[in-house]
């Protein structure tokens, strides 16, 4: 059946699926038996576009089982889909209803398709979500141990200890992952020649937007969150805001762009004029989020390394 939408509400032990426009729902068990029958059907009926949420991971068996047979998916943000939802008058909540809702998503804004990561790709993306838990666990433990009691300061301790004792770890596999990689290790060498780019930061930037140096500056931005967004109507004209996007790499982006405000001659020249304009801190931070943003994408796009002179003079 050519031309038919799909949609895939995604669980931990379940799969439903909806399609359109006849309207037909099912599911299958969320493992590789009902994985690989739910591929055979929709290898069978050619759909136009396959539309489920990230959720957590869970989506990942599915996505990869899709993709490897030429499968047009996509993984959309839950909250395009909850606000698609309402927007349709769908206020109900089941499995079969949210899969019904994707499959109508897929019909009516028909989101492109973008390439799927390969395995090893997908490892180095769980390695540095893996990394940044730890990170935010450590943060935790460390908060909770100036105001704990006494008799429990030691379980603390301990488990700090295994924490750092991880994040080491981790971090070796990360090293070992990227310099296995003759085209990740080009890309962090190019990512870290800029002043306020580190290894965390240029290793999220590979692992998690692929993207960056294949698309255009608005597009980036705009997949990132860092592009303001217009809240305009009639005659009020509202505070642009940024919105959206990946908010793992907005987070490390934000860290780079405070350095770089201090420590890279162009993004402070930037931040600092700025400033001087009358721009809040907090404002100008996110504009350096840009531009630092756009510099990157141009410097992958070109395979070319920091340079100064160049970007003052673009």
């Amino acid at each position: 059946m050519i031309g038919c939408f799909v949609g895939i509400d995604v669980s931990r032990s379940r799969l439903d699926i909806a399609v359109r426009p006849t309207g037909r729902v099912w599911s299958v068990t969320n493992d590789e038996v009902g994985i690989a029958a739910l591929v055979a059907e929709l290898t069978a009926l050619r759909p136009e576009l396959i539309v489920l949420e990230a959720t957590g991971g869970m989506q990942s068996h599915v996505v990869a089982a899709a993709g490897a047979v030429g499968l047009p998916i996509v993984v959309i943000n839950p909250r395009q889909a909850r606000d698609f939802a309402r927007a349709t008058g769908r206020l109900a909540k089941t499995d079969a209803l949210d899969a019904a809702v994707l499959a109508h998503f897929a019909e009516a804004i028909r989101p492109t398709p973008r390439p799927l990561p390969d395995e090893t790709a997908q490892q180095l993306a769980a390695l540095v979500g893996r990394r940044r838990q730890l990170v935010e666990m450590r943060t935790a433990e460390g908060n909770r141990l100036h105001g704990t009691a006494p008799n429990l300061r030691p379980r603390i301790e301990r488990h700090i200890a295994w924490l750092d004792q991880e994040l080491e770890t981790i971090n070796q596999d990360l090293e070992t992952m990227i310099q296995g990689s003759p085209l990740w290790r080009a890309k962090e060498d190019l990512l870290r020649s800029v002043p306020g780019v580190g290894p965390t930061v240029a290793r999220t930037l590979v692992a998690e937007l692929p993207e960056l140096g294949h698309l255009n500056r608005k597009e980036i931005a705009a997949l990132v969150g860092v592009a303001p967004l217009n809240r305009d109507s009639g005659t009020l004209r509202g505070r642009r805001a940024i919105w959206g996007g990946r908010a793992s790499v907005r987070l490390v982006l934000y860290m780079a762009a405070l350095v770089a405000s201090r420590r890279n001659p162009v993004i402070k020249a930037f931040y600092d004029r700025l400033l001087a304009a009358g721009k809040t801190p907090k404002v100008a931070l996110v504009a350096c989020m840009r531009k630092l943003l756009t510099i990157l994408n141009t410097m992958l796009n070109h395979g070319t390394s920091w340079d100064p002179a160049r970007v003052s003079a673009a």
